[in-house]
């Protein structure tokens, strides 16, 4: 038999729900049992479990319990039970006094600088508002958050110089204070950014069992790193952790992150001044290692590299060196060395085009001239055709250089020089002219060159001549790009910076709205929570929620 009790606007958290649930199948005579607040989602999941009465006419704020039971005496005895099944929470669950607005709580804690929100997606825009208006900082475990809202909350924390974590934010460590999932961890000099909870949690719980410890490690919400949201939280984490003094250590880790985010987020942790630990799942990566960027194979591989590089003595500041200005324009002989500073390169510069491209967006229109950054392998048939290899002969590629050399808008010019049997027998002779002629012209030029001291070109003095003429020399594509990426850009932000004020001393106060567990935690840690005592506003009333935020506006206004 199954017997069902409608609470009309009575609100609980998912987690209070999760224990009535049990508690009533724990019953004698009680064969199964749902408890969930009445949504249309919830309800399916109670059809598909065969306990949704068919003359059920709840509304998706009402509390709906449903019992089975093995006789109708049975469920209704169990029914019977929920007031006083509720009154038996665990201790520690209930607070003597719950503000019953976030405003309230935040004026009976004055020095909370977090707010926790883990209510129903829909109603969760709205508290993370209220918040942020508030001047606090948000931990946003919601999930079901609309992508716009993600966008237009981003946008005002960033302006606001303040930080929104999440939505479907699962995993945070701030201070020592483990927020949401998260486990808990020695404090350190290693601070993390990731846009992926388990990830976090796998990287932060692996560094504290290699001997490491966390400085801070910050949740961004898993579509952070997603071209409509721009990576806005996770630029914000990166410049927190970059001007954190007790962080040595920055490590980046995402789920598969949308090309042009992934881009302009190493662009900045590029110009972080410290070494970072890079783990984009599904990213190919532009090396091993390049500047100040390690490239991670996995999680695990993250963490180790991560407490490794945290035994070291910090790095000695780079010299000031002028950045790039221009485009950079890459002219190669050999293919793979084309192809493998394509690789490097696209991760960092935008526009970038070749005429072998990795991906769609990078082929070019027209190969005989050059849009943004370009690598052209010179090597391909197209040009080839009725003349030799551009390793035996150089016309091409001079024809090119000058090209390049003459363009007002690039930069810097990339070219490869392959030694040994068969190749052009002193290409020095030829290149160093047109190399120093571009160096007048304001360009600067960087050269690989291939070879070793047993080829007939003799490698010593090919480097002479080419560095005599104003070039960069340097052995391997790899070397090459790291002296590019030292010369990349910082990335501007059009918001100021997060303060440190909340950040790097110990412990945390928070206002929590929504899973009492995720306050209960907190203080289980050492820091405080104010539990706010939440009800959907305007009874879940759809249309009287938007009447309410539009008088409020006004009374803004």
């Amino acid at each position: 038999m199954i017997v069902h009790e409608i609470r009309k606007g009575a609100y609980y958290d998912s987690v209070v729900l999760m224990q009535l649930q049990k508690a009533l199948v724990a019953l004698p005579d009680v064969v199964d049992a749902g408890v969930v607040m009445a949504t249309a989602a919830n309800r399916e999941v109670l059809a598909a479990s065969e306990l949704l009465p068919a003359d059920v006419l709840a509304k998706a704020d009402d509390l709906l319990i449903v019992v089975k039971g093995e006789s109708e005496q049975g469920a209704r005895m169990a029914l019977a039970q929920v007031d006083e099944l509720l009154a038996r929470r665990p201790a520690g669950t209930v607070a003597t006094f719950r503000p019953k607005s976030l405003a309230t709580a935040v004026a009976q804690a004055p020095s909370a600088q977090f707010v926790l929100i883990s209510v129903p997606g829909r109603y969760a825009t709205g508290v993370a508002k209220e918040a942020l208006d508030l001047g606090h900082h948000v931990f946003l475990y919601s999930d079901n958050v609309p992508l716009a809202d993600e966008v237009h909350l981003k946008h005002m924390a960033a302006a606001k110089g303040l930080l929104l974590m999440g939505p479907d934010c699962g995993t945070a460590v701030i201070n020592g204070i483990g927020l949401g999932f998260a486990n808990r961890v020695r404090r350190g000099s290693i601070g993390l950014v990731a846009a992926s909870g388990t990830g976090l949690q796998a990287v932060s719980a692996e560094i504290h069992n290699l001997g490491g410890g966390i400085s801070q490690a910050i949740g961004v919400g898993g579509r952070d790193l997603k071209s409509d949201v721009g990576g806005i939280t996770a630029l914000q984490a990166l410049d927190i952790l970059k001007r954190d003094p007790h962080t040595t250590v920055i490590v980046l880790i995402s789920k598969p992150p949308a090309a042009d985010v992934a881009a302009r987020l190493l662009r900045a942790a590029q110009n972080a001044g410290k070494p970072v630990v890079v783990n984009f799942i599904g990213y190919a990566p532009p090396g091993r290692r390049i500047g100040n960027l390690l490239f991670a194979s996995g999680l695990s591989d993250a963490a180790e590299h991560a407490v490794q590089l945290s035994y070291l003595e910090p790095p000695a500041l780079l010299p000031s060196r002028r950045p790039l200005r221009g485009y950079l324009r890459g002219l190669f002989s050999g293919g793979t060395l084309a192809y493998e500073v394509l690789l490097g390169l696209q991760a960092v510069l935008t526009p970038l085009v070749s005429n072998i491209a990795i991906t769609p967006a990078q082929q070019m229109a027209d190969v005989m001239q050059s849009q943004g950054h370009t690598i052209l392998d010179l090597g391909e048939d197209v040009f080839t055709q009725g003349r030799l290899h551009p390793m035996m002969d150089n016309d091409l590629r001079l024809r090119r250089l000058r090209q390049e050399a003459a363009d007002p808008e690039v930069d810097m010019i990339l070219l490869d020089v392959v030694l040994g049997e068969g190749a052009h027998p002193d290409p020095a002779h030829e290149l160093a002219p047109a190399i120093g002629t571009a160096v007048q012209a304001g360009k600067r030029v960087v050269t690989i060159v291939v070879g070793t001291e047993e080829d007939p070109q003799v490698l010593d003095s090919q480097i002479e001549r080419l560095a005599a003429a104003g070039a960069q020399i340097f052995p391997s594509a790899n070397e090459a790009l790291d002296y590019v990426y030292n010369r990349l850009p910082p990335v501007e932000s059009a918001y100021p910076p997060v303060p440190l004020t909340a950040f790097g001393g110990r412990g945390l106060t928070a206002v929590n709205v929504g899973l009492e567990s995720f306050a209960q935690s907190v203080r289980g840690q050492g820091g405080t929570a104010v539990p706010v005592d939440w009800r959907p506003p305007a009874g879940g009333n759809e249309k009287l929620m938007a009447i309410l935020a539009k008088m409020k506006q006004q009374e803004g206004g």
